[in-house]
């Protein structure tokens, strides 16, 4: 599969798993599984038609691990990052003590007085690694790196998730928790 195949698809399977599987015919159930062949099919109707292979290549080639197949392999869902109600299961956990946020500097005023808060999603992402983040941030402009101070967040009562594909999510962050990362 060529790469802009390759964007293309994950775009799409990100709008039908995460934000809109309505549009494409699709139920996910309450924790955003959907059967392969139901997918596949919802695709086809829409003239995005991929092949299991194509799909499998997807699933696997995406830097993120944005989805994920079940054990079996008959079923697959993004493993985080819905605007719509699913309940992935991801159990609390512990963070390490920092964690990072992309994001642009035009986002700044608004983190400063409110924190970060999840928006259009379930929760806010962080990641263990700066230069995740910072991919995270270049993705709408110049990108600033936020330093989170998840092991103090965590200890004042937080709960933080890690999903499959490594994110950690919380449902907030109070901007006295955050500082910006120098490098």
């Amino acid at each position: 599969m060529d790469e802009k195949k390759l964007i293309r698809t994950s775009k799409r399977l990100s709008h039908c798993l995460r934000h809109d599987p309505g549009r494409y015919g699709l139920r996910l159930d309450e924790a955003g599984w959907v059967a392969v062949d139901e997918l596949l099919a919802a695709l086809a109707r829409h003239d995005a038609g991929v092949t299991r292979a194509e799909l499998e290549a997807v699933v696997a080639g995406n830097d993120k691990r944005r989805f994920a197949f079940s054990d079996d392999g008959r079923l697959i869902r993004a493993s985080q990052g819905h605007s719509i109600p699913v309940d992935l299961g991801y159990e609390a956990a512990v963070p390490p003590p920092v964690l990072y946020h992309g994001t642009v500097s035009a986002a700044l005023g608004a983190i400063r007085s409110e924190g970060l808060r999840p928006m259009r999603r379930h929760a806010v992402h962080l990641s263990a690694e700066v230069e995740t983040a910072r991919r995270v941030g270049a993705r709408r402009g110049r990108p600033v790196v936020l330093r989170v101070a998840a092991g103090e967040l965590h200890a004042a009562g937080r709960e933080f998730r890690r999903s499959a594909n490594g994110v950690w999510l919380v449902d907030a962050v109070p901007p006295e928790y955050l500082a910006s990362y120098e490098d």
